[in-house]
């Protein structure tokens, strides 16, 4: 390959990588075609693009970034395929999925997650529970609304148990 290729490859690379909030590095290449595509239309459906790349343009890809994605450099060995999300657990379910049907393919090897870096097989599980943005807002309004709707409730108990008192008195009086 020529180096102007590789340059035009690696800001195709760099580009790629700055659309997204979540990176992870899989291997897949154990896949055959139809599990290969079968992965590609799960990861599309999840919002999750998948690139097959080369260490060395992905390393260099990530070098010229201004952040720090040092963590994952030792990540990069063997065949490496990109898994980039905005929603940083999306890829770690898809993984997860996609191993309950058969293997364990794709073989998890590090990523890069609300700038923290994850690495190693044994932190799947951890990305897996990890909350997104949205999940985090909606947990925090639910509890804001928690006591507003017990405020509520208690005020029309108390007023159909009045409501009661004040029926049973009047026709007491009668």
């Amino acid at each position: 390959m020529r180096k102007e290729d590789k340059g035009l490859l690696i800001e195709k690379i760099k580009e790629t990588i700055k659309e997204y909030s979540a990176i992870y590095l899989t291997e897949t290449t154990a896949l055959n075609a139809e599990r290969t595509t079968a992965l590609r239309r799960a990861a599309f459906k999840a919002g999750v693009k998948m690139m097959v790349v080369k260490n060395t343009l992905l390393r260099k890809a990530l070098e010229q970034l201004d952040v720090d994605y040092s963590g994952l450099y030792d990540s990069l060995k063997g065949s490496t395929t990109l898994m980039l999300s905005n929603t940083g657990n999306a890829p770690a379910k898809l993984i997860k999925g996609f191993r309950e049907k058969k293997e364990t393919i794709p073989a998890f090897k590090a990523a890069y997650v609300e700038e923290t870096v994850f690495v190693g097989e044994q932190q799947l599980d951890a990305l897996v529970a990890l909350k997104s943005k949205n999940e985090l807002i909606a947990d925090v309004v639910a509890l804001l609304q928690s006591p507003a709707k017990n405020v509520i409730s208690a005020l029309q108990s108390g007023g159909s148990k009045l409501h009661g008192v004040l029926e049973t008195l009047s026709k007491k009086e009668n």
